[in-house]
Parts: C-alpha cells; structure tokens; sequence
C-alpha cells in the first residue's frame, strides 16, 4: 500500500467500523501512533514497520509478519498474535496485557520492560528474546492442554526460552512448567512461588535471582549458576543439581528430597546442614 493508501484506510477506522487490512502489505511503512484498535491485520505483511507508540488493542494479527518492526511502546493489549512473527521486532515498554501470542516466533525480539501479565505464550519461541525488566506476571507459558483435548504428554504445549535474556524479570507465579529455558540468563528475576517443576535450565544463569517458594521438583539444573539464589522454601525434590555452582545460596526450609548434587559447589550455602 502507498502512504496515501494507508492514510486514507485510517481515516476511515473507527472502533464501530474497524479498518480492515487483511493481507495487507505494509512492510517499511510509518505506522508509528496510529490508532488502529480492533483493526484486522490478519497475514499482514509489516516487515520493519513502525508501529512505535501504535494503539493495537484488540487488533486481529493472525499470521502477520512482524519481523524486525518497531513496536516501542506499542499498546497491544488484547490483541490476538497467534502464529505472529515477531523475530527481531522492537517491543520495549510494550503493553502485551492478555495478549494472545501462542505459536508466535518472537526469536531475537526485545521485549525490555513489555508488560505481558496474562498474556499467552504457549508454544511461542523466545529463543534468544530479550525481556530484561519485563513483567509477566501470572502469563501463560507452556500450559497443559483441557482435559478434553485428547493429547498424550507429549504433545502437551510448551515455550521455549532458550537462551533468552530474563535478567531482573519479574515472574511472580508464573507457569514455566517444563519450559526450555537452557542456557538462559534470569540474573537477579523474580521467580517467587513460580512453578519451574520439570523445566529444563542446563547451564541457566540464576545468580541472586529470587526462587522463594518456587517448585522446582524435577527440573534440570546441572551446570546452573545459582550463586547467591534465594531458594528459601523451595520444592527442589529430584532435581538434578549436578555441577550446579549454589556458592552461598540460601536452602532455608528448601526440600531437596531426591535432589542429585554430585559436584555442586556448595561453598557458604545457608540451610544446607538442616537439611542434609
């Protein structure tokens, strides 16, 4: 579409008659402080669109390409992003609140300080995302399927975080129950009462990240680094531990019932011997 194309489709949008732009292509195009609520941009095409500042909420984007565009700030709340590809997209300071992001490829995207509270990312890629100061409260991460969907465990409905940036995140509550999250850097986060049972953190980065009350039982932490973490309470039963570095973490109250801590480093740890 041609810039006057586009600012005559938005003249004409309003919440009672939403603009529709399905299939549209608006790859490059200035879209930055648009209102486009509840607009239709199912399968759009918006590689390296701005949509910095946009109003989005509500929007249908089903399947629409979002790669590299800028949605700084963008207000998204709602809208529905399932299969979405946002690889390398700008989503700083973002709201994402109830945003519907299942399946979407948010690869590489920058989600530093986006609020994604309830948001649904199940089965989204987030591989090397960054969500540094991101809130994402009791978000939607891996959820198992209803009890009528007829699924085998296997096929239950993940996300992957693998290598993403957490650093400082604030996941109070969250259900990253057996998420992908190796090698990923949750540096200083809030994990308290997070349910991490089953999750894969291989070589995860944990320093002085907050797990208080977290359940963690069965999760693969061989190798992390867990220097400084507040695991006060937490439910670490059968989870492999080894090589983990727990350098003056604190286990105050912790279960560790089954846990494998063959070559853990576990120099200054707190609570250890009330457990041991």
């Amino acid at each position: 579409m041609t810039p006057d194309q586009i600012a005559d489709a938005l003249s004409r949008h309003s919440l009672e008659h939403p603009v529709d732009l399905s299939g549209a292509n608006l790859s490059g195009a200035d879209l930055s402080g648009a209102d486009l609520s509840w607009a239709d941009l199912t399968n759009a095409k918006l590689y390296e669109a701005d949509l910095t500042g946009a109003g989005l909420t509500g929007a249908k984007l089903y399947g629409a390409k979002l790669t590299s565009a800028k949605l700084y700030g963008a207000d998204l709340t709602s809208a529905k992003l399932y299969g979405a590809d946002l690889g390398n997209a700008t989503l700083g300071d973002a709201n994402l609140i109830s945003a519907g992001l299942i399946g979407a490829n948010l690869t590489g995207a920058d989600l530093t300080g986006a609020t994604l509270c309830n948001a649904d990312l199940t089965n989204a890629d987030l591989t090397d995302a960054n969500l540094s100061g991101a809130e994402l409260g009791i978000t939607i991460l891996g959820t198992p399927p209803s009890a009528d969907a007829n699924l085998t465990g296997a096929e239950r409905m993940r996300v992957i975080l693998t290598g993403a940036n957490l650093t400082g995140a604030k996941l109070t509550g969250a259900n990253l129950n057996e998420t992908n999250l190796t090698g990923a850097n949750l540096t200083g986060a809030n994990l308290t009462g997070a349910d991490l049972s089953g999750a894969d953190l291989t070589g995860a980065d944990l320093n002085e990240t907050n797990l208080t009350g977290a359940g963690i039982g069965s999760a693969n932490l061989r190798g992390a680094d867990l220097t400084g973490a507040d695991l006060t309470g937490a439910d670490l039963t059968s989870a492999d531990l080894t090589g983990a570095d727990l350098t003056s973490a604190d286990l105050t109250g912790a279960n560790l019932t089954g846990a494998n801590l063959t070559g853990a480093n576990l120099t200054g740890v707190i609570g250890y011997a009330a457990i041991g």
